[in-house]
């Protein structure tokens, strides 16, 4: 049995709501040796750990006579784990007691320092110098080897070209049994864990287009309760104007017998396994084949950059319906008050609205969330179809 000392991370106190007074750094205190519930290994600093190591010491020095330690009890060792903030990098400190009989006869101290990671094979001491060293240090004759790796795909870092720091982490954890050398590389039998952090709103996210779809939401919802929308930067390459004259004017050629191709592009060409898995997941993430014209339209509207811009687009939407030129079609139980008027345009005639105040933007809101709901039903029965049923 062996003590692990590190700091643990102070809590608030809630019951007072006084200033605490700063403590000197010269006190130790039981409070930070006593273990903390969801605190993580936390390292204390250099000088800190050299003063626990003297009181740990003098704790058990059965001359300390003037202490009044009654019966010296040898305590298991101790390591304190440190920041390696002194010039030497040190990262832990250990103290042993060396017993004869039930009498403590002196302490061994360890200091381990680490100058960093480093990839040199010659810094190191070889696999069976170490097996050696451990064998005369435990007086053990068998000495059993594990090693463990772990790869970086995507570290938690800063996005590119923001000064956004992103918590998504994406790692490979390896283990195996009997190692050959210093820093071998993991054999194929060696048993691997993939460890994925993603973090909410992430740019290198498969789902990064609907989670600006649903802030979009989110943020045209507290509009309409604070009165006061924040509009999204202009982050296509066309304003939404553009692009919803440009789909409207589309429609008036296919109402007119021209036949305008959907697929531009044609097929995507798969060129490795990489590309192959990102293709699965955006055959999962991609945009349904059966968007009406409400969800086509919020496609283009979604970028709207302004309250201006938004009636721009309404009001060029609702005079090609009043002048019949262009027939959308619309999926059957769609209840928004666009959907409405696309439906009263069948019979040639619209009601008038008036575009002004929040009219609009719950125009907007509307048309996206009947979007967002067939998405998710979408998203759940390819997942279904792909994966099995969901437990």
């Amino acid at each position: 049995m062996i003590y692990i000392l590190q700091k643990a991370v102070s809590r608030p106190k809630e019951e007072s709501g006084s200033i605490e007074e700063s403590k000197p750094d010269d006190s130790i205190y039981a409070s930070e040796l006593l273990p903390k519930e969801s605190s993580g290994p936390v390292a204390l600093s250099f000088r800190r750990a050299k003063q626990l190591i003297s009181l740990y010491t003098m704790a058990q020095n059965p001359n300390m006579t003037h202490l009044e330690l009654g019966e010296v009890v040898a305590l298991p060792p101790l390591w304190i784990r440190c920041d390696g903030s002194d010039p030497e990098h040190t990262y832990w400190l250990g103290a042993e007691p060396l017993k004869a009989g039930n009498k403590i006869t002196g302490i061994n101290l360890y200091m381990v320092t680490c100058d960093g990671p480093t990839a040199d094979k010659t810094c190191f001491a070889n696999l069976e110098e170490l097996k050696m060293e451990h064998k005369i240090n435990h007086h053990s004759s068998v000495v059993t080897t594990k090693g463990f790796a772990q790869y970086e795909l995507i570290r938690a870092a800063a996005i590119e070209d923001t000064t956004v720091e992103s918590e998504s982490s994406i790692c490979v954890d390896i283990t195996w049994n009997t190692v050959d050398k210093i820093l071998e590389t993991p054999p194929l039998i060696s048993a691997a864990t993939l460890n994925i952090g993603l973090e909410s709103g992430d740019p290198r996210s498969p789902v990064y287009q609907l989670y600006r779809e649903l802030q979009f939401l989110l943020g045209l919802a507290e509009g309409l309760k604070t009165g006061v929308t924040e509009w999204p930067e202009l982050l296509e390459s066309e304003p939404a104007f553009e692009l919803v004259q440009e789909f409207l004017t589309d429609l008036k050629k296919q109402l007119d017998g021209y036949c305008v191709s959907g697929n531009k592009d044609g097929t995507e060409k798969i060129r490795c396994d990489t590309e192959a898995v990102d293709s699965s997941m955006k055959s999962i993430f991609s945009e349904r084949g059966d968007l009406d014209f409400a969800e086509q339209l919020w496609c283009k509207m979604k970028s709207v950059c302004s309250y201006q811009e938004l009636v721009m687009c309404f009001t060029l939407i609702l005079k090609s319906l009043e002048r019949g030129e262009i027939q959308p079609w619309i999926h059957h139980g769609s209840s928004s008050l666009l959907s409405k008027l696309i439906q009263q345009s069948y019979h040639g005639k619209i009601e008038a609205v008036a575009l002004t105040g929040i009219t609009p933007i719950q125009m907007l809101l509307e048309i996206g969330l009947d979007k967002m709901k067939k998405d998710y039903v979408s998203y759940f029965i390819v997942i279904t179809q792909k994966y099995g049923r969901w437990t």
